[in-house]
């Protein structure tokens, strides 16, 4: 799996004012969990870019100013009601040993006979809840959709793997092909023509 580095000060001072004179400063307050402490932080607005604003699934590579280096995964983040800035982030540690949840992104490669024939395309779920050890996170799901055709269902079920195992019911829909209203309306007039 891809990794980010964000580069923090460790934070002595907890509260609304010192929270307040960080987010001033464009700083953002973040706290990271898992260990037998959480660890209070602070970085840059700028250094979470690319993995907040991203379709991409990433660890995090936590590196702070007394040379602490800590990975991680993005738990929670909270953004300003009005103007979308970050407000809080928090993380939780990886451990190599212990499971852990996270949200991965789904690819869907090829083209369906379905979307041939007329049908079209429903994407229920671009994004997939995995859960695994930090070694098997997958980058991505793939899904190869070419032999679907018109009224078929991809379900999360056949996406199973030994790897990890999905948070979701095993009858959630990912994909499928359904029958377009054009397509209906063909049919249709052919009928009224026989």
């Amino acid at each position: 799996m891809k990794s980010i580095t964000i580069q923090g000060q460790k934070r002595e001072d907890l509260g609304k004012v010192a929270t307040r004179n960080l987010r001033n400063a464009e700083q953002v307050p973040c706290v990271v969990y898992g260990s037998t402490e959480p660890i209070h932080f602070s970085a840059d607005e700028k250094a979470f870019k690319g993995l907040v604003y991203t379709p991409d699934a990433h660890t995090v590579s936590i590196e702070l100013n007394d040379g602490t280096k800590i990975q991680a995964i993005l738990q929670d983040i909270q953004f300003h009601p009005v103007t979308d800035k970050i407000l809080h982030v928090d993380f939780y540690q990886l451990q190599d040993d212990k499971l852990v949840t996270m949200e991965v992104p789904v690819r869907l490669v090829g083209r369906a006979r379905g979307l041939v024939a007329g049908g079209v395309l429903r994407f229920n779920m671009r994004k997939l809840k995995v859960r695994a050890i930090p070694a098997n996170l997958p980058d991505e799901i793939v899904i190869d959709i070419t032999p679907m055709r018109i009224g078929h269902k991809m379900y999360v079920e056949s996406l199973k793997n030994d790897n990890y195992t999905f948070a979701h019911p095993d009858n959630a829909v990912v994909v499928a092909i359904r029958t377009s209203r054009n397509a209906v309306k063909d049919a249709d007039q052919d009928e009224d023509e026989d």
